[in-house]
């Protein structure tokens, strides 16, 4: 992105589809039955909403499926057609959270999609559960051997993100707080 706008800012102002897009922003929605049951969004670093970088990687901002569709491999499917489709990415990479108290982006399942954790930091969360220390961990799946692993910006990462209101690390402006997360 160029200027000062960082993804969060382009996000939402609307302009996604004009800038992330044509840098390799992908959503894919996983239909069964006729019904939309899961979805996958990634990026490479450049575009991604997330403050990680490295050499030909991709960032994979969000991955979920319905629990009512549990059972199916739906989360592998998803990540095998991003793999696939993304045949000059050395490496995928996400956030993985340990200790945190929602469903989502939990370390565990990461490492269940063969992710390992390269990285991690401790943290508190500024408005929820003020007491709860938990982890944030760079989540890495070289498909390359000896890929360089990514890096991330951990001071940026503590103010949150604001492109998805169901993120667990979601700032909401109307909260007015420059960093959601403390370093525990």
């Amino acid at each position: 992105m160029s200027g000062s706008n960082t993804f969060q800012e382009v996000w939402k102002k609307g302009r996604i589809l004009k800038t992330a897009v044509p840098k390799g922003f992908h959503k894919k929605i996983l239909l069964f039955d006729n019904d939309i049951v899961g979805q996958i969004e990634y990026a490479p670093s450049e575009a991604s909403a997330y403050p990680i970088f490295g050499e030909d990687i991709i960032v994979v901002n969000c991955i979920w499926v319905l629990r009512r569709a549990k059972g199916h491999s739906f989360g592998k499917l998803l990540l095998n057609n991003m793999i696939k489709s993304e045949e000059k990415a050395l490496g995928f990479v996400t956030i993985g959270l340990e200790g945190h108290w929602s469903p989502w982006f939990k370390k565990e399942h990461w490492e269940q999609l063969s992710f390992k954790s390269v990285d991690s930091i401790r943290v508190r969360h500024a408005t929820k559960h003020t007491d709860w220390c938990f982890k944030i961990h760079l989540m890495w799946l070289p498909v390359v051997k000896n890929a360089s692993p990514p890096k991330w910006d951990k001071q940026k990462l503590l103010k949150g993100v604001e492109f998805c209101l169901a993120h667990p690390l979601y700032n909401s402006e109307r909260l007015k707080i420059k960093e959601i997360l403390k370093e525990a």
